[in-house]
């Protein structure tokens, strides 16, 4: 596949006519190419963008709800082909493309096309006067999605921003490129003006900084890692953008004994090692009572030991493989730092060496470690992986203590019958989500974020309505 630039509804070549190669990496072999972008591209997206923002923004809502639902609908009809690009670009598995992140992508777009409908400004009456408040598009925005959940994550920014009556300057990860190129064939069958959204390709030391750098660009949401994160509010802070972050996680599961065991069991095996660890609401840190640590640790050794490993292509996959050979390596290194540290090995620490088409591909076994306290730097940085520690605790102020050992905060979950407890420590424990008895089980009209390190901001429902609209008073006197 040649993937190129969508810029005001064309597919065009990056004016330095630059490329790099596109790796599948359950495979390890190149699958396509990439066009290299860099601040030229984004001055010609921009210009196409302040073209099309004046008709977009004042389009009545019904209109932008009629194109952004048939985006919806497209993105199911072409469901196939979505899945089968994003699962080539990432090696997770075909049926986890299929089932659970293309279906997310159209229900992000779904979701948002209604809420340009319901977007409503308030109003706020004293004797003699009424003051009311319009939310208006604050113009081009930049959105910058990462690697792991590709197209979901990408419609998750571009769909409440399009909704606004935004135009959209939008970088998906160089590792993860196809779906949102075929994103914009989707969007232009819809009827979606040329230049409202318009899709860069490339890396992010180049083009991405080019586009938080860009005067016009009067807003950028990111989804990434925490270390970018600190650079575009370097960045965009001296310059007044409105920022919104979803940075990183290093997100606690505490498990206490009265728990509903098999349910946490399966769950907990599902919330370390889904998509290979690499999702940013994954848990890392297990914390298990006392009362059940032996035996729960067993348990999820033996689950971590059947989990099927294998070509993501395949009937049966469950566990696919890392997204470069660059992560791999990283992950790796932070194996062989958890030895050092002490930690205690009892299942994977190594990669998985497959047979066939997928032989050179970058596959590791889920990994987990025992023996390391909260201070070690295994449990204190992001791994991105499937890495996970256990550590056991005693009473409910230890289980809080050890779920607070961290500068991130973006998400927990806890497991336990006893309902009181649930809301004790969902209050106390440091993080802008948290599940009880459930793991990933969102409702879009929530706030999605973290606190910490783990960003600034809230995406989801109004909160990203009101994120990527200016609110502007007007007050009438009639007396």
């Amino acid at each position: 596949m040649h993937v190129k630039n969508f810029i005001s509804g064309h597919y065009v070549d990056a004016v330095s006519g630059k490329y790099f190669d596109n790796i599948n990496p359950a495979t390890g072999q190149k699958i396509g190419n990439i066009v290299r972008s860099g601040p030229e591209d984004v001055e010609e997206a921009v210009k196409a963008a302040q073209i099309a923002f004046r008709d977009w923004s004042q389009m009545k809502p019904e209109n932008r709800f009629k194109i952004l639902h048939k985006i919806s609908v497209l993105i199911m009809e072409r469901d196939e082909d979505l899945a089968l690009a994003e699962t080539q670009d990432t090696g997770k598995p075909l049926s986890l493309s299929s089932n659970i992140e293309i279906p997310r992508a159209a229900s992000n777009f779904r979701f948002f096309a209604t809420a340009a409908l319901q977007f409503a400004s308030e109003s706020h009456s004293m004797p003699g006067s009424i003051n009311y408040t319009l939310r208006q598009a604050i113009g081009i925005v930049g959105c910058i999605s990462p690697w792991n959940l590709p197209l979901y994550l990408f419609s998750w920014k571009i769909a409440p921003a399009l909704a606004a009556g935004n135009c959209v300057i939008a970088k998906p990860s160089e590792l993860s490129p196809s779906t949102a190129a075929l994103l914009g064939e989707i969007c232009k069958e819809a009827g979606l003006p040329d230049g409202v959204l318009n899709i860069l390709q490339g890396y992010g030391s180049e083009v991405g900084d080019a586009i938080v750098r860009h005067s016009s660009i009067k807003a950028i949401s990111f989804t990434g890692g925490t270390n970018t994160g600190k650079t575009i509010s370097q960045i965009a802070g001296p310059m007044f953008k409105k920022i919104s972050l979803e940075l990183g996680g290093k997100n606690p599961c505490v498990v206490f004994d009265d728990c509903d065991y098999q349910k946490t069991l399966r769950e907990v095996s599902r919330l370390s090692f889904s998509n290979q660890g690499q999702i940013c609401l994954c848990g890392s840190r297990i914390l298990v009572q006392a009362g059940i640590y032996d035996r729960f640790k067993n348990d999820l050794i033996q689950k971590a030991e059947t989990i099927k490993i294998g070509d993501p292509m395949e009937d049966g996959t469950q566990f696919g493989s890392l997204i470069s050979e660059d992560h791999l390596n990283k992950v790796m290194n932070f194996i062989d730092l958890a030895k050092k540290e002490g930690g205690i090995c009892l299942t994977g620490g190594e990669r998985k060496q497959m047979d066939g088409r997928c032989k050179n591909g970058y596959f590791l076994k889920p990994t987990i470690f025992e023996g390391l306290g909260p201070e070690c730097r295994t449990n204190m940085e992001e791994i991105f992986g499937p890495v996970i520690t256990l550590q056991k605790f005693e009473t409910e102020a230890e289980a809080i203590h050890l779920a607070n050992a961290s500068d991130y905060g973006l998400a927990a979950t806890l497991w336990t019958q006893d309902l009181s407890r649930a809301h004790r420590l969902a209050s106390e424990i440091n993080t802008g989500i948290v599940w009880i008895n459930c793991w990933l089980n969102r409702d879009l009209r929530t706030p999605f974020g973290g606190v910490n390190q783990s960003g600034v901001g809230r995406e989801g429902g109004w909160e990203a309505m009101r994120f990527f609209t200016e609110a502007k008073n007007v007050c009438i006197q009639f007396d």
